[in-house]
This record gives C-alpha cells, sequence and structure tokens, in this order.
C-alpha cells in the first residue's frame, strides 16, 4: 500500500512559524511567503480522520494548482509555484474572516436545512416545493464565518458588513468574484462532463489588493455531479451519481458517526482507504482531462522537504 502523509514538521530557511491545518500545513518563510503543503489527511464534520488517503494530497494540490491557473484573468492569485506535487508556494496574505459559499443546486448542507423546514439560507429566501439537487434559477451565495476551531457558521452578507467582518464596497467585489469563478469552474467541468453543485473561495488582502487564496475546485472545497443522467436521477428521486467528499461524510453517517459527543469514528480498512484513494484520482482525471502521474511515496516527507528548500534558496 503507498504511504500516506499524515503528519509534516519541517525547518525551511527563514521559517518563522508553521500552521498545522485540519488537511494543509502551512509554513511562514519571512512573514513574505507561504509554503502550503496538501498532506493526505483527511477530514469530515470537522474531525480529522484517523488515517490517510494515499496521493489525496498531490490530488488537491494540483487540481487546485490547474484551477488558479485557469481563474488569474478574473482575481489575481496567490500561487508563486509548485515546486512539488504536493506544495504550493505564494504570497502571504491577511484573509479575511469569511469563506464565500455558492450553490448552483440545493444539495448538502443546504438540503439538509430546507428539509428541515428552513426557507431561508445566510439571509437568502428559497422558494416553496423545491427537491433534493434541483438547480437554483440563479446561484445563490451563502457565506459562513471562518472558524479557527470548530464549526464554520452561515452568516448573511448584513451580517458580515455590519460585524465590520468585511466593508461593503470589498464584500461587494468578493462576490463578484465568487460569482465569475463558479461561471469559469462551471464551463470547465460541463466540457468534462461533470456539474460543478457547489464550492467555496477563500480571499485575502496583500498590499492592499485582494487575492483568491487557498485551494480552488477541488474535491475538498467543492461537489461535483455526472451530468449524464442527472435530469433521469432528479426526476426519479435519487442520489445523484457525484464526485465530492460527501460519499465519505454518508459511509461515516451510515456507520453511525457525524462528529457528535460520544460517537466513535467507524473503522477504516485498506479497502475504504484505498477506494477513497481511487475516488480522489477519479476526480482528478475527470475533472483535469489528464491522465494522473502517481508520485514517489516511498520518501514523501524528505521529497518535500528537498524541493521546497532548493525552491527557497533559489529565491534568495
Amino acid at each position: 500500500m503507498s504511504k500516506a502523509l499524515t503528519k509534516t514538521d519541517y525547518h525551511f530557511p527563514h521559517q518563522k512559524s508553521v500552521y498545522h491545518g485540519k488537511v494543509r500545513d502551512v509554513y511562514n518563510v519571512d512573514d513574505d511567503i507561504l509554503v502550503m503543503v496538501a498532506t493526505d489527511r483527511i477530514s469530515a464534520f470537522d474531525v480529522v480522520l484517523p488515517k490517510g488517503i494515499p496521493f489525496k494530497g498531490q490530488v488537491l494540490n494540483q487540481i487546485a494548482e490547474k484551477f488558479l491557473d485557469a481563474t488569474a484573468d478574473i482575481v489575481p492569485n496567490w500561487k508563486i509555484d509548485s515546486p512539488d506535487p504536493n506544495v504550493t508556494v505564494g504570497h502571504m496574505c491577511q484573509p479575511y474572516k469569511v469563506e464565500m459559499v455558492i450553490r448552483g443546486y440545493l444539495t448538502g448542507h443546504a438540503w439538509r436545512e430546507y428539509r428541515d423546514g428552513k426557507r431561508s439560507i445566510c439571509g437568502v429566501p428559497l422558494p416553496e416545493g423545491m427537491v433534493e439537487n434541483q438547480k437554483f434559477d440563479q446561484p445563490i451565495i451563502t457565506p459562513t464565518t471562518k472558524a479557527d476551531e470548530g464549526h464554520d457558521e452561515d452568516i448573511s452578507r448584513e451580517e458580515i458588513i455590519a460585524q465590520g467582518l468585511v466593508d461593503k464596497a470589498e464584500y461587494e467585489m468578493l462576490e463578484d468574484y465568487t460569482r465569475k469563478l463558479f461561471e469559469r469552474g462551471t464551463k470547465m467541468a460541463a466540457e468534462k462532463g461533470l456539474i460543478l453543485v457547489d464550492t467555496k473561495y477563500e480571499f485575502g488582502k496583500n498590499d492592499d489588493k485582494i487575492y483568491l487564496i487557498d485551494e480552488i475546485h477541488t474535491p475538498d472545497s467543492s461537489r461535483y455531479f455526472y451530468a449524464d443522467g442527472y435530469v433521469e436521477r432528479l426526476g426519479k428521486g435519487e442520489p445523484q451519481k457525484q464526485l465530492s467528499k460527501e460519499f465519505v461524510r454518508q459511509w461515516l453517517i451510515e456507520n453511525g458517526f457525524q462528529g457528535k459527543e460520544g460517537q466513535q469514528i467507524p473503522e477504516m480498512t485498506d479497502e475504504f482507504i484505498n477506494s477513497v484513494s481511487d475516488r480522489y484520482i477519479e476526480l482528478y482525471e475527470k475533472i483535469t482531462g489528464d491522465n494522473f502521474m502517481k508520485s514517489d511515496t516511498s520518501k514523501i516527507s524528505k521529497r518535500i522537504e528537498i524541493a521546497v528548500t532548493e525552491f527557497l534558496m533559489g529565491q534568495v
């Protein structure tokens, strides 16, 4: 079985600090550059699962890299280079305290809220009579707070502006970028026979300039349906065939885990881990149209350390 990268502890040249997120480890170099390492950790219900998924980090990093490059004409992004299959190096930005979630279809969290009787999400009114996975007339933006720990919370644009999380003019720019990015992602997905269902974008500032930061259009931040058979499944009330992390959440739910106190994470067998890895690789190949080239994982941690160190030394 291929090795999974679940932990990093590097000491790069001029490194100031490191932040270990749920999936990514972010190294601050000289308060100027960020080295973002996409590990093979996987999280669901805001809990990091006990075992990693081989090649997941490479998949996430290389999909994000492709879409950052493909959308740089819409909004500047933080990426400088990708010196290793699991790593992106980019400009350090001050992140906004909100995540811009945009939904083209009523599914996932939005559907669960709707099913339970809510007819407004983040201040956006929803019509009566919708069914699970139905397309909205127009995509809706449902922002969340960006929690350092625990769950992100739904928040309306009015609350964001009133609380001073983002000023009105800048928030309107974030909404405009969000819609344009989603439109581009939707078009690119359609060309590959996929539907970009929903996604989230994160933004930050550097020298008073707004940048798109973090990942974009990956299976950790986005949900994809297969376009073929969508209408038929919707009409029959059947689940959609999808490529996203939702299947991991469903597996956890079926095995009695939703991240609530006292619940035990079910055993992650090698068979299950390999199936998740295959799903991530399938999405990579489907959404990019490229064959996935598995990197050498025999000494993955050392490989990353050498590549990043050489890159940073070349920047001096």
